[in-house]
């Protein structure tokens, strides 16, 4: 049986946009739809080549319901024949998205995919998919039985226990994402990545001008020293040591990823930007929650006879700083590798958006600074760990 090479052949990212902030008057399957259609407008590929679209989001409610994914594909004028499933792997989605993709492609099942996720966090807000008791909640007795049912921010601070980090680690993290990321947007490092996203105008009777304006740059970014965040409050216990400045913001955004098989991207006179070599989705402790990124990395490396040092870039989502904190502690890379553009603290996390906003920046900084491998990880509720290790062509 001959092996199917599977390239990644453009990612997109719309820019992150602050909660209430500049995408917040868009509709998901707007933002959505036009990173999807983005992919074609930059490669010149046909829309009508793509086997399956496969799309993550978490707070599958309201504007994100009935496979968003799907809806998006559509609003955006592509080819109704081509079908979409939109998943859920909580923070993980568009990351699971990306994988399953890989999958098809890799199967057999189709020659090409694309991969996608999108929040819309201001309009649908975190946790509106159990806000409704009236349908039951999330666990019930036979859950607790076996495990205590915790919250991402007490996971993040138990996991900050457990790996010893302090609050001056938390607040120099916050830091120094703010810092990277302020430095990428100095020097241009998203230009290959970004799609301007354009969004309603809205005026002071909350009614559509008919107006438009063009997003074009993250909106997350702020003035941050070690003094300013030494004087925020913590966001879970009293004495904890993640603050809004240490933690991801909540956000709008969405991303894309256009693969096919090395042969088909040949046939069509395509130069891919990567492959993806591998991928995983493992199960961590539920009551920790965000430890998965450890477990994922220490499979893709050893799954694939790598070590630590051979990894140019990481990708770790920055749901809070002490689930990349441990993960150094544990893993040991070098840390001028992890993150070097800054990540959710700095630039936002749009939960089912944010894998593939990360693969996105992984793949376009590979190029950047000529790295030859990348790992994408993301901690998810319930305790998953998803990874995807990249290399460039």
């Amino acid at each position: 049986m001959i092996e199917r090479e599977v390239v990644i052949v453009d990612a997109v990212r719309s820019p992150v946009g602050r909660r209430n902030g500049e995408l917040s008057t868009g509709h998901a399957i707007s933002v959505l739809g036009d990173v999807q259609k983005a992919l074609f407008d930059r490669t010149g590929v046909d829309p009508a080549e793509v086997g399956q679209v496969v799309g993550g989001c978490v707070d599958q409610v309201g504007m994100q319901t009935m496979n968003v994914a799907r809806n998006a594909w559509l609003a955006a004028g592509l080819p109704l024949h081509v079908a979409a499933t939109t998943v859920d792997a909580q923070c993980g989605s568009s990351q699971q998205a990306t994988n399953l993709a890989f999958a098809l492609v890799k199967s057999g099942v189709v020659d090409t995919a694309v991969a996608c996720g999108v929040e819309l966090m201001s309009q649908v807000p975190m946790g509106a998919t159990t806000s409704n008791r009236d349908y039951g909640r999330p666990v019930n007795k036979r859950y607790w039985e076996s495990y205590e049912f915790t919250s991402q921010f007490e996971g993040a601070e138990r996991i900050a226990e457990k790996w010893d980090i302090s609050r001056d680690d938390t607040d120099a993290f916050g830091v120094r994402s703010q810092r990277l990321a302020a430095k990428a947007w100095d020097e241009d490092a998203f230009a290959t990545q970004i799609v301007p996203i354009d969004v309603p105008v809205l005026g002071d009777d909350g009614k559509d001008t008919g107006e438009t304006l063009t997003v074009t740059r993250d909106g997350g970014l702020r003035e941050t020293t070690r003094e300013s965040l030494a004087g925020l409050k913590p966001v879970a216990r009293e004495n904890g040591v993640h603050t809004a400045g240490t933690s991801s913001q909540v956000s709008d955004g969405a991303g894309a990823v256009l693969m096919m098989t090395r042969e088909k991207a040949d046939a069509l006179g395509l130069t891919p930007l990567a492959k993806i070599v591998d991928v995983c989705l493992v199960g961590t402790d539920p009551v920790l929650m965000l430890t998965g990124p450890i477990d994922a990395t220490k499979k893709l490396l050893a799954d694939n006879d790598l070590a630590i040092d051979d990894i140019d870039v990481f990708e770790i989502n920055e749901a809070f700083a002490s689930v990349v904190l441990a993960w150094q502690k544990e893993l040991g890379p070098d840390s001028t590798k992890v993150n070097p553009n800054g990540g959710a603290i700095a630039l936002g996390h749009p939960l089912g958006g944010t894998g593939a906003i990360l693969t996105t920046k992984a793949v376009h900084e590979l190029h950047r600074s000529d790295g030859e491998y990348a790992i994408v990880s993301m901690c998810c509720g319930g305790g998953l760990g998803t990874g995807t290790l990249l290399q460039k062509i």
